[in-house]
């Protein structure tokens, strides 16, 4: 898949192009020398690097106790980043542009398309885009959390067609391979259950944020797209060609075509504000393509605003999808279990007939693990 994919994603993790403080500068050349091959072959490429918080410790002088220390690490070590990347893919003749986010870039429709138009003008003119999350602006309420799922999320903005994870785990096994010698290792994943989101474990590194539930989320992302996603490790040299040549790896594998735009952005949304429970009736019927009726909701949860994502799971938790809602979430809770014929009494105003339109949902199916229009 590596070598057929028109566009990748490729996401570094801070342990392999930092120790100690410094790029590993080998390993980073043999990261520009993998790219530049594939490009060759006329696929397109994005880097979504960590590393700049690492890079930045010495000059902080390793106190990052608070948000403000570590904002400040990223600041001094994303511009040693972007020269890294820079210096070293011009050596394979390639030009570098450094191109930093927040979740908001992505979850705002309008900033979404922005985002979008940028990255495409990059790729177009054969320029490497080294995307990361904008650690300096960033709060824990307003962060991706983790590069695994900004990789995704980056894919669905180019409807990538492969999204390749390198980190310090060379797959997904069904037990934590560092505790139990009799972990077996997953080749392949076509369906995401609740039996794989439970194997996933925690943080690898001290420097990382993405464990391997990171990595499954991430994978539901890409899914919901269209793409297919690697995790794969990339602690050795040149990893990037040895998956290339079948190195081992979990391949996550589509089995949709991509959402349409806006039921893509939907899709991945990063953190909805709040949850929906639907009976089961409802379930069937929003699969079936219509839209969600406040009598088939059970529950809300979560505080929300009118126009919010939320997810929408069924009575037992099986996650059905993501959408737009159309009250808020003490409005969403007046009228639950209620029909239609009585919202306009129940609120005060008249409102649409619909908790969420058909128009505004993205599903997951739960017997065949896909995301849908």
């Amino acid at each position: 898949m590596l070598t057929r994919a028109p566009r990748v994603v490729v996401k570094v993790g801070s342990s392999l192009v930092v120790s100690q403080g410094r790029i590993r500068r080998r390993w980073l050349d043999a990261l520009a020398r993998d790219v530049a091959e594939l490009r060759e072959g006329g696929q397109a490429v994005a880097i979504v690097s960590s590393g700049a918080v690492g890079l930045g410790l010495q000059a902080m002088e390793h106190r990052i106790s608070e948000l403000a220390h570590r904002q400040a690490a990223a600041a001094v070590g994303q511009i040693r980043l972007s020269q890294a990347y820079r210096e070293a893919f011009a050596r394979h003749g390639m030009v570098t542009a450094q191109v930093l986010v927040t979740p908001q870039d992505t979850e705002d429709r309008q900033r979404h398309l922005n985002a979008r138009g940028t990255l495409e003008a990059l790729l177009e003119r054969g320029i490497v885009p080294v995307i990361n999350e904008n650690d300096t602006v960033a709060t824990d309420e307003i962060k991706f959390g983790d590069n695994d799922r900004l990789a995704a999320r980056v894919a669905q903005l180019i409807s990538a067609d492969l999204v390749v994870l390198l980190s310090d785990v060379d797959g997904l096994y069904d037990a934590d391979p560092r505790r139990s010698e009799a972990a077996q290792h997953i080749p392949t994943v076509r369906t995401i259950t609740p039996a794989v989101e439970a194997m996933a474990g925690g943080t690898g590194t001290s420097l990382g944020t993405g464990g391997m539930a990171s990595k499954v989320a991430a994978a539901r992302i890409a899914l919901g797209a269209g793409a297919h996603l690697a995790i794969a490790s990339g602690v050795a040299v040149g990893s990037l060609g040895a998956l290339k040549r079948g190195g081992r790896a979990t391949w996550f594998i589509p089995s949709v075509e991509p959402l349409t735009a806006r039921k893509a952005w939907i899709a991945a949304t990063v953190r909805p504000r709040g949850k929906v429970v639907a009976d089961t009736g409802a379930i069937r019927a929003v699969r079936q393509g219509r839209s969600l009726l406040a009598v088939g909701v059970r529950a809300v949860e979560g505080v929300f605003r009118r126009g919010d994502p939320v997810r929408l799971v069924g009575e037992q938790g099986e996650d059905a999808g993501v959408g737009l809602v159309n009250y808020d979430s003490g409005e969403a809770a007046r009228i639950a279990g209620h029909r239609s014929d009585r919202l306009t009494e129940l609120l005060g105003y008249e409102g649409p007939d619909v908790l969420i339109h058909r128009d505004n949902l993205a599903l997951t199916s739960r017997e065949k693990g896909e995301t849908r229009s």
